[in-house]
């Protein structure tokens, strides 16, 4: 089942106090002229819902209103019902593609300024296309709100005129960049735009990617965007939802103000559902630069919210949704595939069940014998039947989940603008909760008869190079080719313009209010007689709790030879305990709606619990049984260890995967420091079951733990709890002891690792510098780095991505810990632009180093980052990593203050001294991964020494 799917709408009875009821309608007139009062829905103690005001436009658009005072901040989302599916065939990626342009100015925000208004903001941006709709939102300070609403108004009716050729060109080949990022150069990437192609119809909405085919970018020209813009992005096309801080009162004559003028656009047409059939199975194949095969199975099912998407969900939890599923039973657990899951992905329009897996090469299966054990799982099925404990699994899950989904604005702000756009109702949870609260033993096997017993599916093989011999069986389709012609020849008269009438000078932005207060939460500290430290802080706005254990002991507790053990062992307290099998233990936590995640970073062994506090007391039973009575079992053990070394193999076919580790080997050498945290296949096929005994029994103890809690509970409450959890632990692991003495390396030399044919180059620049420090020298040189290479707005992207186009994105920034940091440039960068792009990245260095900051920029980074306060502590994620940090360097809360004064008052002469002590190119190292043959002789024209590089 895909839960974010479902969490995305679905709440169950909790007792939220943030909570609705029923609706109110009106037929009357608003009292502003150009707008109708729709609905609204009051708070209501015992209903779960999200209160909101919705309101319509005479232009059609949809605005939202919810009002939420806990923190001073403000969410504002445009949602466009429109993606992929409403382009046509041979012009895809449109929608994708205006993602991108709706951020590169309009006619009332110059060029680049629309990410640097928010950064300076103090807010946090994005927008995201899919299938279904497109949407661009942003979370600011509250007293930012009218800003927002003026830049999402200008793009909405003010954009055509400030799309030019050149930008068209640009975020062209940004595109190019991010489809080489994300697809072309990554295993597997292009499996899923072949399975559409078979599923799918030719000419069907889904048969073609959301980032589209490169060869319909390239044919088409500026007009055509524009057209499809013109066509799709009208205010009657849209929903506005803002949350926060704000009252429906306060917002609604802004939105007047900035969004009636705006002419409406085109009727726009209802889309007919479209979920498809097959006839026959589709056999279709693909050779990649994959490690491993992987065997892909696609039934076509229904299409979102029809009364058989409920069931088919459940349906595929139950087959292969994790560790209970009949295809975790019958291929991983059995080691007969290193990975196997099956979920129910749905869209607007169509929807399907896939199902992928992995073979496990030890075990001597073969792709068709993948296929086979997924059938005969889909027997056992049939006479296993739905179990009762199923249903109520599922239902804790999405409870919690959906709970989980409330604690920020944002997510409340997503679910309604989601909800209003697919069905024209926020208060869709409702319907939502009913059909699956709804769904029966019988319902599921119906579905399962309807749509998967003996119907035909899409079968994919993907194999390695030059190993077609592995595909699960001959190919027996081959899509439709279409030949759409030359270059588009649509022009600028083709096009029917809207402009908007202004009775206010739109031109001038629009300014801020006070900074709102922003209090650091209140905490609590304690410490227990055996050595833990607890921190934590109350949080009401659901009844939740989320608790953060950092017990000593990781990467550098380990040795060389078995790196990866503090991993390794990590895993393994995730598996089957003395008293619970894995199975059982992943059901207890299922049914709680909890999760428990354990894993190491450099120093811990991390352990994060998140709950509805209603079931506290329970996980926090599971929580114990993990940690203390592990079963270390030889079969866990074997089973993990045979997928980590084929994750290690996979993952060695990844670019950025082998830079970073390259770039570690570079810093740090043979030193553990330098080697990948999970290991390298000699490290992991070394490390024994009495390894991981030795280290959990050596290093698991609570002297120097510390617990980090965030939770609706007072301290009494909450405290007890958690105290007398661990009351019987006892001891005191070793302190580690890494030498972190920097190799000898030569610097300022390009060292290059090959990954043949690959279509882009990682690049990573840098080296060792300063430890991390929360208001000294490494906190400063933070700030110098924001305008370098720390932002959007930053020289380094808006050179190589917004000027040249020659990567998705590049960033600069200081990083580190209490032991040892540096500095790292980076970027995945198009093939042919490699050398450029060193270049680029070597002069803007230079020119930062030896000319500073300007008083702009300057200014810029002051505002951006005093500002975010309000962001910092909205979440109870975000107050986990507050209060982690506190605890981590001993601090007191005052040292926010402390900060936002050097922010403040640091001076462009200091800047310009950091700038020029630490961005020195000749003390760098420079490593490149991508294809030598090509490369090498590229790079050696920049004049300086290129090493081959073996990892």
């Amino acid at each position: 089942m895909k839960l974010t799917k479902i969490a995305l709408t679905l709440l169950l009875s909790t007792g939220l106090t943030a909570c609705g009821g029923g609706n109110e309608k009106s037929n009357s007139t608003h009292t502003i002229p150009g707008v109708t009062f729709v609905e609204s829905l009051q708070a209501n103690p015992d209903e779960i819902n999200i209160p909101y005001k919705k309101y319509k436009l005479d232009n059609g658009l949809t605005v939202i209103v919810h009002e939420d005072h806990s923190d001073p901040l403000v969410h504002v989302d445009v949602t466009y019902h429109v993606g992929s599916a409403r382009e046509e065939l041979g012009k895809s990626g449109f929608a994708h593609f205006f993602e991108h342009m709706m951020f590169q100015g309009s006619e009332n925000v110059a060029d680049e300024e629309h990410f640097k208004i928010i950064s300076e903001a103090g807010g946090t941006l994005n927008g995201t296309t899919n299938s279904d709709r497109t949407n661009y939102f942003e979370t600011v300070p509250v007293n930012q709100l009218e800003k927002m609403l003026w830049l999402e108004a200008d793009r909405m009716g003010f954009l055509l005129d400030a799309v030019t050729q050149e930008k068209f060109e640009v975020q062209r080949e940004t595109v190019k960049n991010e489809r080489g990022q994300r697809i072309d150069n990554r295993p597997y990437g292009r499996m899923s735009e072949r399975v559409s192609q078979a599923l799918y119809p030719d000419g069907h909405p889904y048969s073609w990617p959301v980032i589209g085919f490169m060869d319909d970018l390239n044919r088409v020209n500026v007009n055509d965007l524009k057209a499809f813009f013109l066509k799709w992005y009208g205010p009657n096309n849209a929903t506005l939802t803002i949350g926060g801080d704000i009252s429906a009162e306060d917002v609604l004559p802004l939105v007047t103000k900035y969004f009636a003028p705006i002419p409406v656009g085109p009727e726009v047409p209802t889309v007919q559902k479209m979920p498809v059939k097959l006839t026959q199975d589709r056999y279709i194949s693909m050779e990649d630069k994959v490690h491993l095969p992987l065997l892909s199975m696609n039934f076509p099912t229904t299409y979102a919210r029809s009364e058989d998407e409920a069931p088919l969900d459940v349906l595929a939890e139950i087959i292969g949704g994790g560790n209970n599923s009949l295809l975790y039973k019958n291929l991983v657990k059995t080691q007969l595939a290193v990975q196997a899951s099956m979920n129910h992905p749905c869209s607007e329009l169509a929807c399907s069940v896939s199902i992928y897996a992995l073979p496990n090469p030890t075990s001597g299966k073969t792709l068709a014998d993948m296929e086979k054990v997924v059938r005969n799982s889909f027997e056992e099925f049939e006479k296993r039947g739905v179990k009762q404990d199923d249903l109520d699994k599922i239902k804790a899950k999405i409870e919690s989940r959906s709970i989980f989904g409330l604690q920020s604005v944002a997510g409340k702000v997503s679910q309604l603008a989601a909800s209003e756009t697919f069905t024209g109702n926020p208060n869709y949870i409702k319907t939502d909760i009913a059909r699956y609260n709804a769904v029966t033993k019988e319902d599921v096997m119906r579905v399962f008869n309807q749509y998967i017993k003996g119907k035909s599916a899409v079968i994919m093989s993907v194999v390695p190079e030059g190993q077609a011999k592995l595909i699960a069986a001959a190919d027996n389709f081959t899509p439709k080719t279409h030949d759409f012609g030359g270059p588009s020849t649509t022009s600028a008269d083709d096009l029917v313009a809207r402009r908007a009438v202004d009775t206010f000078d739109r031109s001038v932005q629009p300014k801020a209010g006070v900074n709102p207060a922003v209090e650091v939460p209140t905490l609590w500290k304690s410490n227990t007689k055996n050595g833990i430290t607890l921190l934590g802080t109350q949080s009401t706005e659901t009844p939740t709790t989320a608790i953060f254990i950092k017990v000593p002991g990781g990467l550098y507790h380990e040795s060389a030879e078995k790196v990866g053990l503090s991993s390794f062992t990590a895993t393994l307290l995730g598996e089957s305990t003395e008293n619970y099998t894995t199975e059982e233990m992943s059901n207890a936590i299922e049914k709680l709606g909890s999760n428990i995640n354990i894993y190491s970073d450099k120093t811990h062994t991390n352990i994060y619990v998140s709950t509805l506090t209603k079931n506290l007391d329970a996980t926090l039973d599971l929580v114990k049984e993990k940690l203390f009575k592990p079963a270390f079992n030889k079969d866990d053990f074997e089973r993990n260890k045979q997928q980590s070394i084929q994750n290690i193999q996979h993952s060695m076919k990844d670019a950025g995967y082998l830079a970073s580790n390259g770039y570690n080997k570079l810093l740090y050498g043979n030193n553990i420091a330098g080697l990948p945290s999970g290991g390298n296949v000699q490290s992991v096929s070394a490390i024994t079951l009495d390894d991981v005994k030795g280290f959990y029994k050596t290093n698991f103890k609570p002297q120097g733990t510390e617990i980090i809690i965030v939770s609706d509970l007072d301290k009494s409450k909450v405290e007890s709890k958690v105290t007398v959890t661990f009351a019987d632990w006892e001891g005191q692991a070793p302190k580690f002891a890494v030498d972190f003495t920097e190799p000898k390396v030569e610097t300022n030399v390009i060292y290059l690792v090959d990954k043949p044919a690959a279509p882009q180059s990682e690049i990573r620049i840098g080296r060792r510098d300063m430890v991390e420090d929360i208001t000294g020298e490494f906190f400063k040189a933070n700030l110098m780095n924001f305008a370098l290479g720390g932002t959007f707005n930053s020289r380094i992207n808006l050179n190589l991505r917004e000027d040249k186009g020659y990567t998705y994105g590049a960033r600069s920034r200081f990083w580190g810990d209490k032991t040892s940091g540096g500095f790292t440039a980076s970027a995945a960068v198009r093939a042919d632009a490699t050398a450029a792009s060193l270049t680029e990245f070597t002069n803007e260095l230079m020119s930062y180093s030896e000319q500073g900051i300007t008083d702009e920029e300057l200014m810029f980074m002051r505002k951006a980052i005093n500002q975010k306060d309000a962001l910092k502590y909205e979440t109870p994620n975000a107050k986990l990593g507050f209060l982690a940090q506190i605890l981590e360097y001993d601090l007191s809360p005052s040292f926010v203050d402390e900060r936002n004064k050097i922010v403040s008052t640091i001076s462009k002469e200091e800047i310009n001294k950091l700038a020029k002590k630490h961005l020195n190119t000749k003390e760098m190292v420079y490593l490149v991964v991508g294809d030598a043959q090509t490369l090498r002789p590229e790079l050696e024209k920049l004049g300086m020494k290129v090493v081959d590089y073996k990892l």
